[in-house]
């Protein structure tokens, strides 16, 4: 049962795609974590290497362990010390989510200010975490 609220529609199932969202990259994280700490899929950097080369650099870890930069992990997804970040980049890209479907909801309504403001700030969060504009974060 739903306690009775003021809050506008558009709050709530906001609320409700981050409170779903958050809980399913928590379990997916938890899940790919022990598939990585079990050894059922084979991690690009092996455990003995990790411990070996932690006490680098960033950078020179990275390049001792031929591992990518940015969005360049999308190409070892299979990977058990790669896997984990789908729960990561689910958790991350929850607000565009929210603010997708904050577009749709505002357009229905005809509310075209909101709805242009929640679009624009889809594309700045689709922007930022492209890496086009580089902040040398990465």
């Amino acid at each position: 049962m739903t306690p009775n609220t003021n809050a506008p529609k558009e709050q709530l199932v906001y609320a409700e795609i981050l409170f779903y969202g958050c809980w399913t990259g928590i379990v997916i994280m938890i899940v790919t974590y022990f598939l990585y700490v079990s050894g059922l899929i084979n991690p690009h950097v092996s455990m003995e290497l990790v411990t070996k080369y932690w006490s680098l650099p960033v950078h020179d870890y990275l390049v001792e362990n031929n591992v990518p930069i940015g969005w360049g992990w999308l190409n070892l997804i299979t990977k058990g010390d790669f896997i984990n970040f789908i729960g990561i980049a689910l958790l991350a890209g929850l607000t565009i989510l929210c603010f997708i479907y904050l577009t749709f909801a505002y357009y229905k309504q005809k509310d075209m200010k909101f709805a242009i403001i929640s679009f624009l700030e889809v594309l700045t969060l689709c922007l930022a975490a492209s890496g086009i504009i580089g902040g040398g974060a990465h």
